[in-house]
């Protein structure tokens, strides 16, 4: 078993009194105070998080439009620069290897954030896309020879195409919440924005500078709140954290851990790889089926899910729903969804007791005859039937 990995913020969060927990091989923080109380805080007003365990690749080269939309299910050249994209990345049998995020940074460089469990399988991934892509490998490479293996990193740099691990080089903070936007635009050592922050729109991203060295920031999140990604140099985290921290005090900022996260995810129904997300999952099933443009000529998946779409198996696969329960008793994880009569239906993926909402609330797959909106179902929740309906997604939506 490898030794756990802590983030450039490991100090800041024991100081803090965090409590850790295992989250893809990284001690993560769950909680500082109460799971509750920072979710509130994001609600109301804002949090800080600590992300750094997402995985960053640069993309460079003349190729690298081309190559990213081959190796993703979107069109990733179609973005202009300052702009990101959510996109995922797939396997030939159209199963989700992973949902990402794009940046495009400049005509010939992009940033790709993917999730910290599946780092090793993005990177292998984007080698693997590349020698399975006849038409890019043509123009970009000479032949392999017989029995010839390469990574992807770097033996594209001559030809058009680079990719780059820069992972362990930067740290991701995340501040969320209707506050998000007062507290940045009041965080001394912040200056240099290439985009006022009033124009800085969702899923777009600007430059700026942090106490003289670069800050990328972004206007994304996982919360379903405003809020802004911060990719800073690993050596400037704790600095970025502390003056990110006092300039939000006055607006009520807290240090929020995954607990929060999770509940908050859950309640905008966004979808958490592992759960909702997996390489037997096609995109249509987890209602991405937006995601992918099926009009481009190539990308990996795209014929397999072409058969899988036009099958029987498409039209009894489970899809995914979210569901609200009545009482306080949450479904969980793994926890079956049944009729009246106690046939399966399908199973959760995420459920929670939402401290939004004050009900409980789960995503998850179920057969699509019980997929409509409004169908009545049951959470068996330890063998006691408990009665839900299903409903749209997402289950909260920010009002401005």
């Amino acid at each position: 078993m490898s030794d756990p990995r802590y983030t450039p913020l490991r100090e800041r969060h024991e100081a803090l009194g965090a409590s850790f927990t295992d989250f893809g091989g990284w001690q993560m923080p769950v909680r500082y105070t109460s799971d509750l109380a920072e979710h509130h805080a994001v609600r109301q007003n804002a949090g800080i998080f600590d992300i750094s365990h997402m995985a960053e690749f640069l993309v460079t080269g003349e190729k690298a439009a081309e190559f990213l939309d081959f190796a993703l299910a979107g069109r990733i050249s179609a973005m202009t620069v300052g702009k990101a994209k959510y996109s995922l990345m797939l396997n030939e049998n159209g199963g989700i290897v992973d949902d990402v995020i794009a940046y495009r940074l400049a005509e010939d460089r992009y940033l790709v954030i993917a999730n910290a469990g599946n780092r090793g399988f993005v990177d292998s991934g984007f080698a693997k896309r590349v020698r399975d892509f006849p038409s890019l490998v043509e123009r970009a490479l000479p032949p392999l020879a017989p029995g010839e293996d390469r990574t992807f990193a770097g033996f594209l740099g001559d030809r058009g195409v680079d990719v780059e691990d820069v992972s362990d080089l930067f740290a991701l903070l995340a501040v969320q919440g209707p506050a998000a936007e007062a507290i940045l635009a009041a965080t001394p050592g912040i200056d240099e924005l290439s985009t006022p922050w009033a124009e800085q729109k969702y899923y777009a991203w600007a430059d700026a500078r942090f106490r003289g060295e670069p800050l990328l920031i972004a206007r994304t999140g996982y919360t379903g709140e405003d809020g802004f990604e911060l990719l800073v140099p690993a050596g400037d985290a704790a600095a970025l954290w502390d003056a990110l921290l006092a300039a939000g005090e006055p607006h009520g900022l807290v240090p929020a851990g995954l607990a929060a996260r999770d509940t908050l995810r859950l309640e905008a129904g966004m979808p958490l790889y592992g759960h909702e997300l997996s390489t037997d999952t096609r995109p249509s099933q987890a209602g991405l089926g937006r995601v992918v443009v099926t009009a481009k000529e190539h990308f990996v998946g795209k014929e397999a899910l072409s058969s899988f779409e036009d099958s029987t198996e498409a039209s009894e696969a489970p899809v995914l729903v979210g569901l609200v329960a009545e009482g306080k008793r949450a479904g969980r994880a793994g926890y079956a969804v049944v009729d009246e009569d106690g046939s399966v239906l399908g199973e959760i993926t995420s459920g929670a007791l939402s401290p939004t909402l004050g009900h409980p609330i789960a995503m998850a797959y179920v057969t699509p005859s019980s997929a409509e909106e409004g169908t009545a179902v049951f959470l068996d929740v330890r063998g006691t039937k408990i009665p839900a309906t299903v409903t749209a997604l997402p289950f909260y939506r920010r009002t401005k």
